[in-house]
């Protein structure tokens, strides 16, 4: 063992292997994620204590082989060769052993010790397999230890293998046999290689992946000094060996055989009849239910994700406006009063409110994923895709991107082929991601929530995205990116109740990514928007505003003097009864009603078209009717002057507003978006979006904040509804508008090294503005035919 006390356990495995599961249970919470040096594929690590040992678990990329088709398989099998891990744990899923044992054929041709977690064996029992364990860890060269992840049975037992030297200090690697054919060639090579002097891989993988011609492997032993002769040798071997054998398949097909013996040898029962996953798929995966099925569970998912989130959302929303008001009492400055309520709490206060929507999706999501249904999604989608020319295997990344696109667009290199590769990546950002749901919830709840269909247009925004997805990659498949097509083969996992722990670790996971953005991202934003829509400072207003309010203040006073003059007295405070049912008054109107409507004014004041009255004015009047009489009308000379006043207030915040910075980017743009109904303030939340979806709805609340007066301060979603630019028709076009725009800067980065293209990376943009606005066009001018503009 290379290291006494840190053991360095490299987690390897097919995907749907339990693999995960696994490395949770171990790890638990201490977990660390970062990208593998180089390249944008995830590196998930984990650590744990155990007897006296340090054991730093890395969990490679799920994959089926290790061959250079993807870079997932790449980077897995790269990251065994550099590291040097001391132990390799292969998870095998116990239930579906043979097709697994391809992988353990290439892992234990690495030259590390092999441990094998075979997972799984719940299921495996219930479908009547039964395995000789010694017999497969002698096929394999390997200790095998029997694990049912999702129960967290085995872990122990496994951990006490993996820290125990004796148990793996002593393991000897099975050999693969290539043939009588192959196997002089392959130690001819070893030797030579080994002669050099100079190589850090296994020697024997390294010889067998020249002659197998391997690109990844060919190109590095290129780039070393001295070894060129090797190079040569291999070529000349390939040549002699062609027309003994097909090299395409020969390499493959010896691996399987390898896997069809240790399985054969080891597997004494292999069990027989339907499992339960057979019997749930006859439903789930119907010809014809199959995909109707998918559409209303995708339905129920967003409709409960609407429904049972407004209640957390509205706590929220409710706290920061307690928040602000809090602070607006506090902050003695005007201007840091501003930009802390209005820019950081306005702003990001607006975004968080939605965190609990978002958290909700990633449970659903989680849970279809880790039952198994995921995969089975991309089974039913395969045969629309494919018939449309796609690879039912770009669905997996597509789905993926409901969470976050930057995941789903690193999904496609999972795909062999590089022309569906490119179309998936060209597909992948129309799929709604977590950063697009507070825009949607936000406008449905302000247009749409009275209604109770919140979840229905929820759902269609979503499945919007899916058919454009899909008829965009059609288009390119069929132009831009023309090639053979690959059959789609996948694994379908059996169905399993997934654990609570799991399910709870990816949403957190994903959720507190979320978090992150919030705090430092969508902060930095709002706080920049604030600026625009706060300065300059030195505004040329239409009047002196301030003279005004004084002015109406004053016509107030006098009014209510000559009021009380006619009832003979000079000033209210001479008339202690009449003050009092006056303040009595202004308390009553400012407290919540219990009751909307209802008129208590006297026979003497109701005019004809006088507004009701608050609710508590009712009892004031048969308290004592007469003075109640009396001070009525002080009442509605005060109401008549806080209206004007308020009117000044908008008006000077509008007239402020409009000279901002702000407001003179949205002016610019409002001429392109006018057609389909935005106004300046969307102008300048699509601008602010375009590096986080999110920050369309803090730059739209960071805008109202600042616009409206600090005593009428709202939610946003009271402010969509009372601003007459927004309607249900805006509010549809706005969300389509959203799904299709062009990705976010992450997104963008990630799309620009996948396919290390700034060309592929500037069509992409070009073809989701173009899409966004002619559809958005469409959605708002059909909406208003549809009477949805009122």
């Amino acid at each position: 063992m290379e290291q006494a006390e840190k053991i360095k356990i490299a987690l390897a495995g097919n995907p749907n292997c339990g693999k995960t599961t696994i490395f949770n249970n171990i790890t638990g919470a201490k977990q660390h994620v970062g990208n593998y040096p180089g390249v944008t594929v995830e590196k998930k690590e984990g650590h744990c204590s155990f007897g006296g040992k340090e054991l730093m678990f890395v969990d490679l990329p799920g994959t089926y082989s290790l061959t250079a088709r993807s870079l997932d398989e790449v980077v897995a099998r790269n990251v065994i060769i550099n590291e040097k891990p001391d132990i390799i744990v292969n998870v095998l899923d116990a239930s579906n052993l043979e097709r697994n044992l391809y992988l353990a054929a290439q892992l234990v041709e690495l030259g590390r010790p092999v441990v094998v977690a075979l997972n799984m064996m719940d299921i495996a029992e219930r479908m009547g397999v039964k395995i000789d364990l010694k017999k497969l860890g002698e096929e394999l060269g390997a200790v095998v230890v029997p694990l049912i992840g999702s129960k967290n049975i085995g872990t122990k037992d496994l951990l006490v293998v993996i820290a125990d030297e004796n148990k793996t200090q002593n393991l000897v690697n099975a050999k693969v046999d290539y043939g009588a054919d192959v196997e002089p060639y392959v130690q001819e090579l070893t030797d030579a290689i080994n002669k050099t002097g100079i190589i850090d891989y296994p020697i024997r993988w390294l010889a067998v992946k020249l002659l197998e011609n391997d690109s990844d492997v060919v190109a590095k032993v290129k780039a070393m000094d001295g070894m060129q002769n090797i190079i040569n040798l291999a070529s000349k071997m390939r040549n002699d060996l062609k027309d003994k054998i097909d090299l395409d398949f020969y390499f493959a097909q010896c691996r399987h055989q390898f896997a069809v013996q240790a399985f054969n040898h080891s597997v004494i029962a292999v069990g027989s009849g339907d499992t339960l996953s057979d019997k749930i798929d006859r439903v789930l995966t119907h010809r014809i239910l199959g995909i109707p099925i998918f559409l209303a569970l995708m339905w129920a998912m967003f409709t409960a994700v609407i429904d049972i989130g407004a209640y957390p959302q509205e706590w929220l929303d409710t706290l920061f406006g307690m928040l602000g008001d809090w602070l607006s009492g506090v902050i003695a400055d005007e201007q840091i009063r501003s930009l802390v309520v209005d820019g950081v709490v306005g702003g990001v206060g607006s975004v968080m409110s939605f965190v609990p929507l978002i958290v909700i999706l990633y449970f659903f999501i989680s849970l279809l994923e880790d039952t198994g249904y995921m995969a089975r999604a991309a089974f039913l989608i395969d045969r629309v895709m494919r018939a449309m020319g796609l690879h039912g295997k770009s669905f997996i990344p597509m789905i993926l991107g409901f969470g976050c696109t930057v995941p789903g667009i690193m999904a496609a290199r999972t795909l062999d082929n590089e022309k569906d590769r490119l179309v998936t990546i060209f597909a992948a950002p129309f799929m709604s991601c977590g950063a697009r749901l507070p825009v949607y919830t936000l406008l449905i709840a302000a247009f749409f929530g009275a209604s109770g269909n919140g979840g229905t247009v929820l759902f269609g925004i979503y499945l919007l995205g899916i058919i454009v997805a899909i008829l965009v990659a059609v288009v390119l498949r069929h132009t831009l990116f023309k090639g053979e097509k690959e059959p789609f083969v996948m694994e379908l996992p059996p169905y399993h109740i997934p654990t609570v722990k799991d399910v709870l670790m990816h949403m957190w996971e994903r959720s507190v990514l979320y978090l992150k953005k919030a705090g430092t991202f969508i902060l930095g934003a709002s706080i920049i928007v604030w600026f625009l829509t706060a300065y300059p400072m030195d505004v040329e207003y239409s009047q002196d505003f301030e003279a005004a309010r004084a002015n109406v203040e004053e016509q107030m006073e006098v009014q209510q003097a000559a009021v009380l003059q006619g009832y003979g007295i000079a000033s209210l405070e001479d008339n202690a009864e009449l003050n009092g049912m006056y303040e009595s008054m202004i308390a009553a109107a400012e407290a919540p009603e219990e009751a909307e409507g209802e008129e208590a004014a006297s026979e003497e004041t109701v005019a004809a078209e006088e507004p009701a009255y608050p609710a508590g004015f009712a009892a004031l009047q048969e308290q004592n009717p007469a003075v109640y009489a009396q001070a009525l009308p002080l009442y509605d000379l005060k109401v008549a002057a806080d209206d004007n006043i308020a009117l000044l207030d908008e008006q000077e915040a509008s007239e402020k507003i409009s000279q901002s910075y702000a407001a003179t980017i949205g002016h610019f743009i409002e001429p392109v978006i006018a057609p389909l109904g935005f106004d300046w303030k969307i102008g300048v939340g699509i601008v602010a979006c375009s590096a986080a979806k999110e920050v369309m709805v803090s730059t739209l609340a960071t805008i109202y904040s600042v616009q409206a007066d600090e005593e009428d301060q709202e939610n946003l979603v009271t402010y969509l509804q009372e601003d007459p630019s927004f309607n249900p028709a805006v509010g549809l076009a706005l969300m389509v508008f959203t799904l299709l725009y062009m990705p976010c800067v992450a997104a963008m980065a990630v799309i620009k090294r996948e396919t290390n293209s700034w060309k592929m990376l500037f069509l992409l943009n070009g073809m989701c503005v173009v899409l966004a606005y002619v559809l958005a066009f469409v959605t708002y001018h059909g909406s208003l035919l549809l009477g949805l503009g009122a």
